[in-house]
């Protein structure tokens, strides 16, 4: 069975919050057109304080995700840090101390996390939020690995959900936050946390993928 080593999955969350930080004016263009507009700076200032602090310590997937979501739990503004936070406190609870993770620990990392942002957040699919991106990726990759498909190809079937229910947004009504308030004005716009969320999705199944061993 394929997996990965949890030893040096740091430098998974260090290519997340690379990524992020690069598309910082573009999460808050997005944002600023029916919301805050300050989604990109605070998550950019999230990742980029997580990564400083995880440099040069050689961590396991576990820790590094452990050291982001204390970051975003604590020390950024905005709605999202509790909810990114909450996510990758599950996701860290889950991997634990194993020294490597299989699809089936994935899965249960992957479905930890979204039931944490459910248990602070009452969004569902449909109202134009993370939850639109996250919970196609779960299930795409769950479908994957019921279908007997390899660990990288569920992966990449997690990737193609992710990207898919954030372009979904576009079409969607905002009925949580801010943007709730514009109702059908907030049609045609992509979600912020949609959109950096799939980002998340994205460059952690990508690393994992890299990491993959038989």
């Amino acid at each position: 069975m394929q997996s990965f080593p949890n030893a040096g999955g740091d430098q998974i969350i260090l290519a997340m919050a690379d990524k992020i930080i690069e598309n910082r004016a573009y999460l808050s263009e997005i944002d600023g057109k029916i919301g805050d507009g300050d989604h990109g700076v605070n998550m950019a200032k999230g990742f980029g304080m997580a990564a400083e602090r995880l440099k040069g310590r050689d961590a396991t997937l576990t820790e590094a995700m452990e050291a982001l979501s204390e970051v975003l739990m604590g020390e950024i503004g905005g709605s999202m840090g509790p909810l990114y936070g909450m996510m990758f406190t599950e996701f860290a609870e889950a991997t634990g101390a194993n020294e490597r993770i299989d699809a089936r620990l994935f899965s249960a990392m992957l479905h930890k996390g979204l039931e944490g942002i459910q248990s602070i957040g009452s969004a569902k699919v449909g109202d134009k939020t993370l939850i639109d991106t996250l919970v196609p990726a779960v299930e795409a990759f769950d479908a994957a690995n019921a279908a007997g498909q390899p660990f990288g190809e569920a992966l990449d079937a997690l990737v193609a959900a992710a990207e898919a229910g954030r372009d979904s947004t576009i079409d969607l009504v905002a009925k949580i936050g801010r943007a709730s308030r514009l109702g059908e004005r907030s049609r045609g716009v992509l979600d912020a946390g949609a959109t950096s969320c799939a980002m998340i999705l994205t460059t952690l199944a990508e690393g994992a993928k890299a990491r993959l061993a038989a």
